[in-house]
């Protein structure tokens, strides 16, 4: 029967895992000495290593005969755990075994002695999957465990392990695979399975893997399906990636401004069933590449490339500013969060494409709340200057407040001698609301069949929906609000706001009344009973 690549070519000895000697020769000295401990925490990202080294360890610690800390393979012990048969070695997935029930029933077996080996050796792959009640019912075997038990726990996602298990364990984290690591490992086991691997197609197995070296060998033999003989091309085909031409046709479009290129060879590239989100991956890698060929253009050793690529790349960086290229990634990254949850991913693609491609984009990416502050600035200076001047002063008032500062603070003012009749009905708050739905439509639907009143620079807001004054309280909201009202009416007001419980509150009875509470109180959101 067939045997997966990555199954058939797993180590079998901690000598044999790939880029991970800071961790393997620190197991391999434990236990020649003798000290090994009673848990162990491996954590990295997947295809590391992490079950192997595992596996490795449960057969050293009871091998009849280790070398030099690693297992010798001739054994009964060794066999036996090769082939899964071994009793006292237990690996338990913690995906599909997660609950309290069964930790339990692990913790009930595990204070029997082991049936053939020196220790009882339990591997818990993706340990973060435990709920919290089975962490609680794992924490305590593992802070008094019998001498003979031993714990493995190893998981993608330590952020998600309990502090308390943590602390009971030795922590290895697993790095990923360099490129050159891979490269190297792919070389041997194509020469083991009479497999022809260009150099180019490792290295771009290599770096499509994210080092995993599970991944490599799984794409590796992909691509065997395809061929004998693996080839750049055979390997682009295999993963669904852009083959590398295609790749810097569509850089270079994105470079000229070319839309209708870039929107040609995207189209042709989903018709071949490439697969958009990792081109969007592809695009933010070769531009990390030209980002630091502009950056540092003498030091190329971070650049992740073929040879034949970098002089595309230099050619690419020198017709581009720093600006630009901070712009197009920050622009690729959004797109490529979008493309993880998007139901049209083409779509969202060629968004991305006229965004890079279009000449009016921003150069450098701003924050928008202060863009819109500039653009509301830039209406109110056009405004003024187009409106009429009928009568000219020889000596004209200040500017107004808005102008010199765009948002003044809600200020405190002596409303003691105000009077309800000096206040007026504000006729645009329908434009205002109707504006704010754009800005920020949540927020708005709380304001519906709201009224307002102002008076000088005070702006009364009062409604039946108690659930708007919640969400004023919070800056952003009445910032944006106040905002919005300025660019309807051409001033910043005090905003003060109120809710009554029943239309007749604000029809009949507590006209004066609320206006006049809302004002002696000089709180800016407030509930009335």
């Amino acid at each position: 029967m067939y045997v997966a690549l990555y199954r058939k070519y797993r180590p079998a000895i901690f000598d044999d895992v790939v880029a991970q000697n800071h961790i393997t020769e620190t197991l391999k000295n434990q236990i020649a000495a003798g000290k090994t401990a009673h848990a162990y925490l491996f954590t990295g990202s997947r295809g590391t290593g992490k079950t192997t080294c595992a596996r490795i360890f449960a057969k050293a610690v009871n091998c009849l005969h280790p070398k030099n800390g690693n297992p010798c393979l001739e054994c009964e012990i060794c066999r036996e755990a090769e082939n899964g048969t071994l009793p006292d070695i237990t690996e338990i997935d913690a995906a599909s075994n997660n609950g309290v029930n069964d930790v339990r029933e692990l913790r009930d077996f595990a204070v029997y002695s082991p049936e053939q080996c020196r220790y009882k050796v339990y591997i818990i792959d993706e340990v973060h999957m435990l709920t919290k009640d089975a962490f609680n019912a794992l924490l305590k075997i593992m802070e008094e465990p019998p001498e003979h038990v031993k714990f493995i726990l190893a998981t993608t996602e330590i952020h998600k392990v309990l502090p308390t298990i943590i602390s009971r364990c030795q922590r290895f984290d697993f790095r990923r695979v360099d490129t050159d690591g891979i490269e190297k490992r792919l070389q041997y086991v194509s020469e083991q399975e009479n497999i022809t691997l260009t150099a180019a197609a490792a290295s771009l197995i290599a770096k499509t893997s994210d080092g995993g070296m599970r991944d490599a060998l799984s794409l590796l033999d992909t691509c065997t399906a395809y061929s004998s003989d693996v080839t750049l091309d055979i390997v682009s085909s295999a993963a669904g990636i852009a083959g590398r031409e295609s790749l810097y046709e569509l850089i270079d479009a994105i470079t000229a401004k070319d839309t209708a290129k870039a929107i040609g060879i995207t189209d042709e590239l989903y018709r071949m069933s490439k697969d958009l989100t990792k081109l969007c991956d592809e695009l933010i890698e070769q531009y990390r590449n030209i980002m630091l060929l502009k950056a540092l253009p003498n030091n190329t050793e971070n650049i992740i490339c073929l040879p034949d690529e970098m002089t595309k790349l230099k050619a690419v960086a020198e017709k581009m500013t720093m600006d630009s290229i901070l712009s197009d990634i920050s622009l690729m990254r959004e797109c490529a969060d979008k493309l993880l949850r998007a139901s049209n991913k083409r779509a969202e693609f060629e968004f991305l494409l006229i965004s890079l491609c279009s000449a009016i984009k921003t150069e450098t990416p701003l924050n928008t709340e202060i863009t819109d502050k500039i653009k509301m600035l830039e209406r109110r200076i056009t405004d003024l200057s187009s409106a009429p001047q009928t009568h000219p002063q020889p000596n004209p008032a200040p500017p107004p407040q808005y102008a010199v500062n765009p948002l003044p603070p809600q200020t405190k003012t002596d409303l003691s001698k105000i009077n309800i009749n000096d206040f007026a009905e504000m006729h645009e708050w329908a434009e205002v609301l109707e504006r704010f739905t754009q800005v920020l439509p949540g927020v708005a639907g709380t304001l519906k069949n709201s009224n307002a009143k102002y008076y000088e620079n005070i702006l009364l807001i009062y409604s039946r929906n108690e659930f708007f004054l919640d969400l004023l309280k919070k800056p952003e909201n009445s910032t944006k609000l106040r905002e919005t009202i300025a660019e309807v009416t051409g001033k910043f007001f005090t905003i003060r706001a109120k809710v009554v419980k029943t239309d007749e509150g604000i029809i009949k009875n507590s006209g004066e009344e609320l206006i006049s509470k809302a004002l002696m109180n000089n709180i800016p959101v407030e509930k009335i009973n």
